[in-house]
């Protein structure tokens, strides 16, 4: 019997470059092999454009148009909710009664508007708390204000959960958020990714590395205190993105044995795990799980993360913590020194089982069709 679901996806999920996407794109993949028959909603805004790649493994796929009107901001709704709010999306998931997962709190409006049968949530994060931390790392007094209104109608609306058949949490942080709030019907499915064979080598490396998005204020953070911790010291220390961010620019420069590289293509970025000897991994947002979290465990060698990156994710023996400076250049010094071995590289292999992702679609599978 041909199985068939609605995946209604908060952005485009090609190419998969960023948290979200990675995670939805890789889901649509595995579910594809598994025979099922994905019927795909989307959202065109900022220049987006339709992906014919898509096409591979979607029976269908609708397009709608984001809202992104200035009058979206006053709604009692989230923006990002708002933003998404249409009839001929709520139209056509009537039209086609199958089951219903919804790419993230901000894709749900049409629960509110229709009561829906077999519908389930994929949970990125606890959406409240995200928006939370972006307001306490944003300098921009505009986007502080928007992130915390943000945050406030989004503790309100995710009471819309209670209309959904299941949520599917993305790290054991948030499965025991949900489940103490919505019960049993939280299942976690850990993050959908784009490894799956670890490809590290063994050769030393002769830097240390931190990547991410300069677009976000909590990565810029994280770059500036890094910079802070290894600038007058005699340690090569890289940051890398595919975005340029002014303030992190304006420090690298003061100091000789810091650098920025520009990472166009994940290709370069492969490139840079190779190279690398340490990775260092900080975040000041305890919420989900960082995708690059995981890339780095399958592509890189050593990495000092803060508890707020590690805690919670089932990741934590995999890293070496460190939460302050002293402590940063005191675990630098040592895996300056130590070869990234064979035993390095099983250890992560055992741990990382439960993120494969065949396994983790046939999960989904099972719980939405009952089998």
């Amino acid at each position: 019997m041909k199985k068939s679901i609605h995946l209604v996806s908060f952005d485009i999920p090609y190419p998969p470059n960023y948290g979200g996407i990675i995670d939805i794109f890789f889901k649509i993949k595995e579910l594809h092999k598994l025979g099922i028959h994905i019927y795909l909603h989307t959202y065109l805004f900022n220049d987006k454009t339709r992906q014919p790649e898509l096409e591979k493994y979607c029976e269908k796929i609708f397009y709608y148009k984001r809202k992104n009107a200035f009058l979206s901001l006053f709604s009692k709704l989230p923006f990002r909710v708002q933003s998404r709010s249409c009839n001929k999306l709520i139209e056509n998931l009537k039209n086609l009664q199958f089951p219903i997962i919804f790419e993230g709190l901000h894709t749900a409006y049409p629960l509110k508007k229709y009561n829906f049968k077999n519908t389930y949530i994929r949970a990125h994060n606890i959406e409240h708390a995200y928006f939370l931390g972006l307001f306490k790392s944003e300098k921009n007094i505009f986007k502080k204000v928007f992130f915390f209104l943000e945050s406030v109608k989004l503790k309100r609306f995710e009471n819309i959960l209670e209309k959904a058949t299941g949520i599917f949490s993305i790290s054991p942080f948030e499965q025991a958020y949900f489940t103490k709030k919505y019960g049993a019907k939280t299942f976690y499915i850990p993050v959908f990714h784009a490894t799956t064979n670890l490809t590290q080598t063994d050769e030393k490396g002769d830097f240390i590395l931190y990547h991410g998005d300069l677009r976000i204020a909590d990565n810029v953070r994280a770059a500036l205190f890094l910079i802070d911790v290894y600038k007058n010291t005699p340690y090569q220390f890289v940051v890398a993105s595919s975005c340029k961010n002014k303030n992190v620019l304006k420090q690298i420069k003061k100091y000789h044995n810091l650098n920025f590289k520009e990472i166009p293509t994940q290709e370069s970025l492969e490139q840079l795990f190779n190279k690398a000897q340490i990775n260092t991994l900080f975040t000041f947002q305890k919420t989900g799980i960082k995708l690059k979290l995981l890339n780095t465990l399958h592509q890189g060698k050593h990495i000092i993360s803060n508890t707020q990156m590690t805690e919670d994710t089932g990741l934590e023996s995999l890293c070496e913590l460190a939460n302050t400076k002293e402590e940063i250049l005191e675990i630098t010094s040592k895996l300056l020194k130590q070869t990234f071995s064979k035993a390095h590289i099983i250890g992560r292999k055992e741990k990382l089982l439960e993120f494969n992702t065949m396994v983790n679609a046939e999960k989904i599978v099972a719980i939405i069709f009952k089998q």
